[in-house]
């Protein structure tokens, strides 16, 4: 039964799922309708709400971007490729491979989710090479899964959130610590869960594939190339190009920062600091800026999708809040909520908005203000309400190509080559999921 499904959704993913990009040109015509058709907005509102927020993503988009070009060139140097590959060296069968990955990306997703976004997808190609066997579109689909629990890890934005004292929502839900958000029993309960049963979903998805069919070495090329010869200096410019002394310093510099920034901060990966900390590391380890460059020639070459792409999303985000959409959504959930049902209903609505918003922060600042209040007024313990929000926001991403994006385009894959074993992984943590939020 298991085998026939997963092969019934990747056909029709890979039929009828169109490219990314195409899919938030769908996304934005779709809710430009819905906006039109259940709220009092015109179409010109309508028009003027998209362009009003298509760049509202910028920053965002550069930091994604950073995130796939630095994470490129520091896998790309010579000291981290050896060591992902002796790692991937633990792997000898396509299930080994596969939960090999799986485990590797559920634990940095844990630690951070761009971390993990990144080296999920790196270390998964050198995993291809050394069982060249395995089933690739499966291997980096186990990669983008470890995403899942991203939202209940050490970079969940929600809780995280609540947890500072100038957060929009302190005067009606107040602070609220960790200890009542991430360190709770539902909440560790639905990352082991999914920690242990990802890694054997994925195994016996390989089931449903052809193992015979090994994917091209030269594919998965990534810092084999021969480095072009520091020798060759001969010019003033061209000694400085080759200058490791000039590497050595710098990198040190932006490492000494790193140091200081922990220790004054603790273990606060957000995006800025991950993107700080491999780009020194890149330059450390590549030694020359002649060489660093290079990486950088082929590591630009990942980004394209990311560019091009958010700005539609932060478009479709804004005709979703101005318009009142997301409310209405929200809304509509919380009108056939009692106490017990609200975290269930919360969740799901959280996971249908957040295919039209998939950002948790972003996200938080639509539901948080409608969510809040009415568990307030039913009952409901407000903290577990955000959390539900924050796995709903986690949730749906298995079908959302907004995230998938950076791995993508580290695999050279399109979306249409993972999703279909994503639905199936949709469908599993919505169980564990449930079980937290309304029993524990």
């Amino acid at each position: 039964m298991f085998v026939p499904v997963i092969r019934f959704f990747d056909r029709m993913v890979q039929r009828y799922l169109p490219d990314a990009f195409i899919f938030a040109l769908i996304l934005t015509v779709l809710v430009f309708l819905l906006g039109v058709g259940m709220t009092d907005s015109s179409p010109v509102d309508m028009v003027t709400h998209w362009g009003d927020g298509f760049w509202d993503l910028l920053a965002f988009t550069m930091q994604m971007s950073l995130i796939v070009i630095t994470g490129y060139m520091l896998a790309s140097a010579p000291a981290v490729t050896l060591l992902l590959r002796r790692l991937s060296m633990f792997a000898h069968t396509p299930v080994q491979a596969i939960v090999l990955v799986t485990i590797v990306a559920l634990t940095a997703c844990l630690i951070n989710y761009g971390f993990g976004l990144v080296i999920g997808a790196l270390f998964a190609k050198h995993v291809a090479r050394q069982v060249p066997t395995v089933d690739y579109r499966l291997l980096i689909a186990s990669a983008y899964s470890g995403f899942l629990v991203w939202h209940g890890g050490l970079s969940a934005s929600i809780p995280l959130t609540i947890a500072t004292s100038d957060h929009f929502l302190v005067d009606s839900l107040g602070v609220i610590p960790i200890s009542e958000t991430l360190f709770t029993p539902y909440n560790l309960f639905i990352v082991a869960v999914l920690f242990v049963s990802l890694p054997i979903l994925n195994a016996l998805s390989l089931k449903a594939t052809n193992q015979t069919q090994q994917i091209d070495p030269a594919f998965l090329d990534l810092g084999t190339k021969k480095e072009e010869a520091a020798t060759s200096a001969h010019t003033p410019a061209e000694r400085l190009e080759n200058s490791q002394i000039l590497s050595l310093i710098i990198g040190l510099t932006g490492l000494g920062y790193v140091i200081f920034y922990f220790s004054q901060n603790g273990l606060d990966l957000n995006i800025n600091i991950v993107n700080f900390t491999f780009l020194f590391l890149a330059i450390l380890f590549h030694r020359t800026p002649k060489r660093l460059l290079q990486s950088v020639t082929e590591a630009v070459k990942n980004a394209g999708g990311i560019i091009i792409q958010f700005p539609f999303y932060a478009g479709i985000m804004g005709m979703m809040v101005a318009s009142g959409l997301s409310d209405k959504i929200a809304l509509w959930f919380v009108q056939i909520s009692t106490e017990q049902t609200l975290p269930l209903l919360t969740f799901i609505s959280a996971g249908l908005i957040n295919i039209f918003i998939p950002s948790g922060g972003g996200q938080w600042a639509v539901q948080g203000p409608i969510m809040i209040p009415a568990a307030l007024e039913l009952g409901a313990d407000p903290a577990r309400i955000a959390m539900a929000v924050a796995w709903g926001d986690a949730w749906t991403n298995m079908i959302q190509p907004f995230w998938a994006l950076p791995i993508l385009a580290i695999a050279g894959l399109k979306v249409r080559d993972i999703m279909g074993f994503c639905v199936i992984l949709l469908f599993w943590s919505f169980i564990p999921i449930s079980i937290g939020l309304l029993f524990l």
